[in-house]
């Protein structure tokens, strides 16, 4: 069930959203995969699903040349129709179950989870390629006033034999509280920035 392309580890994933991005959204995708972005995650709640496809096709090309996997958010329609590299998917939305059999073999599957419990369902049941598991701290951009710690997220990247991306509230001041094991999805602290190259650059371990 797990998708060939699956690396043994991701280090850093850009959750991009155009709302979040100082700069001009393509721009902030450049130069964050100039600074080592190795996954990229597509995540616009707001657009409607045609929008959405056309920002996907402008983004696909780009993660292709750099020979970094795309994945959408949410939306498997939009992700066949760009043929993204997978989607991402949380605990209320379709399950990776019904994701696996819209997806095909050769795709992957990200799963958002938020305690220890869910993280071994998660990769118990064998649907999933890779997890988020968050918030790690307190988090604007999701509504989160306390984050699970950093402890918890070492806990989960002990025990994970999943790639695990720790996700929520990650920036440069605290993402060496996460140590080295577990990778970081990141949305505001790169988007937001007017050097995201050099945010990203700080971002990996």
């Amino acid at each position: 069930m797990t998708a060939p392309l699956s690396p043994s580890r991701f280090h850093l994933c850009l959750l991009l959203s155009r709302s979040l991005c100082r700069l001009e959204p393509l721009e902030v995708l450049d130069r964050a995969l100039q600074g080592g972005v190795d996954l990229v995650q597509l995540r616009e709640k707001e657009l409607a699903t045609a929008p959405f496809l056309d920002w996907a096709l402008e983004v696909a090309p780009r993660c292709r040349q750099a020979g970094v996997p795309l994945i959408i958010n949410d939306q498997v329609d939009v992700a066949l129709a760009c043929d993204a590299d997978g989607v991402h998917v949380g605990q209320d939305d379709l399950p990776p179950r019904e994701v696996r059999q819209l997806l095909g073999k050769n795709k992957l599957i990200g799963l958002s989870t938020h305690s220890l419990e869910q993280m071994e369902a998660a990769q118990d049941s064998g649907w999933a390629d890779y997890l988020g598991f968050g918030p790690a701290f307190p988090t604007a951009t999701k509504g989160y006033t306390a984050g699970l710690g950093p402890d918890a997220v070492l806990s989960a990247s002990l025990f994970c034999r999943l790639p695990l991306l720790a996700i929520g509230g990650i920036t440069t001041e605290n993402r060496e509280l996460l140590g080295s094991r577990v990778g970081v999805a990141v949305s505001s602290a790169i988007c937001g920035s007017e050097r995201p190259e050099e945010v990203a650059a700080r971002l990996r371990l």
